[in-house]
């Protein structure tokens, strides 16, 4: 992927009249949004002032946001981080950027598409890869996933009967 920022988080809704927001957490890392730490709003750094945890979301107070016209004004905006922030995962494990786009092989060779969208479900994350003849849903499970290589760009997964059933 081509960006240099990752999104974190997303403001959707003012909380107070000091600035405050409410921001949706889209990251594994909650630790992000602890005070002193920095993320971007449409490329421009801001510092965390204050944070805490309410029913699933995080309320942060940004340095430079100072009422609740302002929050407003980022409502629906996406909260990032440099790629040079990230975290480092576990052997095996990704970040779905790193994984959108990489094209589906089959163990035999065939191209089926490229992972267009991740869904995620209960148990594991499902990769949407659109192709000729539909949607393919390919589970994240290691029965099927055999191998990911970032560098190639490519993803290698097993076909087993009835996982290639195309969705219209």
């Amino acid at each position: 992927m081509d960006s240099q920022f990752i999104v974190v988080g997303r403001v959707i809704a003012p909380l107070g009249v000091r600035g405050e927001m409410k921001v949706e957490v889209m990251t594994d890392f909650p630790e992000r949004f602890s005070p002193q730490e920095e993320v971007h709003i449409d490329g421009r750094p801001m510092s965390i002032e204050r944070s805490r945890w309410h029913k699933g979301i995080v309320i942060l107070k940004l340095a430079t946001i100072d009422s609740v016209e302002a929050v407003q004004g980022l409502m629906g905006r996406f909260l990032e981080v440099h790629q040079s922030q990230l975290r480092p995962l576990p052997e095996d494990e990704y970040y779905q950027f790193q994984l959108l786009g990489l094209e589906v092989l089959t163990t035999e060779g065939e191209l089926l598409g490229r992972i267009a969208q991740i869904l995620p479900t209960g148990s594991n994350d499902v990769y949407v890869v659109p192709s000729k003849d539909g949607e393919l849903l390919i589970p994240a499970i290691e029965e099927v996933v055999k191998s990911v290589d970032i560098r190639k760009g490519c993803m290698i997964i097993e076909k087993i009967d009835g996982l290639l059933e195309r969705k219209a």
